[in-house]
């Protein structure tokens, strides 16, 4: 393991991840919500189902000051976007997903960053010289429900490197490794040249990973290609794609694997390997 994984500590990256929220998405979040029936409705059953496990359980005064140390020590740590997005955004996503007839989403996760460099339907991801990892060419192209090409679609890619790190989230990688916004072509297709992710931990040095410990549950993310796929007239698609027979797809601390996510990239003569997904995005509601 590289100098670098050593020095992506869990304060750093979860200050990331909040800074990054912020920016993005907190003022149109908070404007979505403002129905005070809605607000009503959710903050009273969410403030009484905690009040139905305290009762079941029996807590203690010892374990709900407990809770309320770790509670404080997330905010302090940056990690409430990690907490929410590793252990409640999967339910989220599939409420809002229930009635997709195209392809299946799943998480966006906290490490996503708008702005990537534009690329063409034939390209590169961004990459260093020396950028460790298996070479692979993700290929494929985007149609709508009825089988039409979706041509100038939008492809948002980022991923994890070699190391399980994310450009942005982790210090010494340039701003752009590994991300990229890849338009389709006139039949809606793309191939894109990139690297096999590794599995990764979430941060463990903070507040998640103590819950982690604690609970004696394990950290690991299987192996994932992040995608958001966007066309005039239809409805976003936000999803991960895992490969198969991968370390922790069976077991993803974040809940978000799905059968139709799971790829099977094939080896090519050059030591790489190259895989092709079909994405299918609905029409917008």
């Amino acid at each position: 393991m590289s100098d670098t994984t050593l020095k992506a500590t869990a304060a750093a990256s979860g200050a990331s991840a909040t800074d990054r929220f912020r920016t993005d998405k907190a003022t149109a979040s908070g404007q979505a919500i403002a129905d005070t029936d809605r607000v009503n409705t959710l903050a009273t059953e969410l403030i009484s189902a905690v009040h139905d496990v305290i009762r079941r359980h029996q807590v203690t005064y010892e374990e709900y000051n407990a809770l309320k140390s770790w509670l404080i020590s997330v905010g302090e740590d940056g990690e409430w976007p990690l907490f929410l997005d590793v252990w409640i955004e999967h339910v989220v996503e599939e409420v809002a997903g229930a009635d997709r007839k195209g392809s299946k989403g799943t998480i966006e996760g906290p490490y996503y960053v708008p702005g990537a460099p534009d690329l063409p339907s034939v390209s590169a991801l961004p990459m260093r010289e020396d950028e460790a990892g298996t070479p692979l060419l993700f290929q494929g192209q985007v149609t709508g429900v009825s089988g039409e090409p979706l041509s100038g679609a939008l492809l948002e890619m980022w991923q994890a490197d070699d190391d399980g790190l994310y450009a942005q989230f982790a210090p010494g990688i340039p701003q752009w490794n590994l991300r990229g916004a890849v338009e389709t072509d006139d039949a809606g297709r793309f191939a894109v040249r990139t690297i096999q992710p590794a599995p990764y931990q979430i941060p463990t040095d903070g507040s998640c990973g103590k819950l982690i410990a604690t609970a004696g549950w394990h950290a690991w993310r299987p192996a994932h290609l992040h995608l958001k796929v966007s066309a005039r007239g239809h409805e976003t698609l936000t999803a991960q794609l895992y490969f198969r027979g991968g370390e922790h797809v069976e077991d993803d601390v974040a809940s978000a694997v799905k059968p139709d996510l799971v790829i099977d990239p094939q080896p090519v003569g050059d030591g790489g390997s190259q895989v092709t997904y079909d994405l299918v995005l609905d029409p917008a509601s």
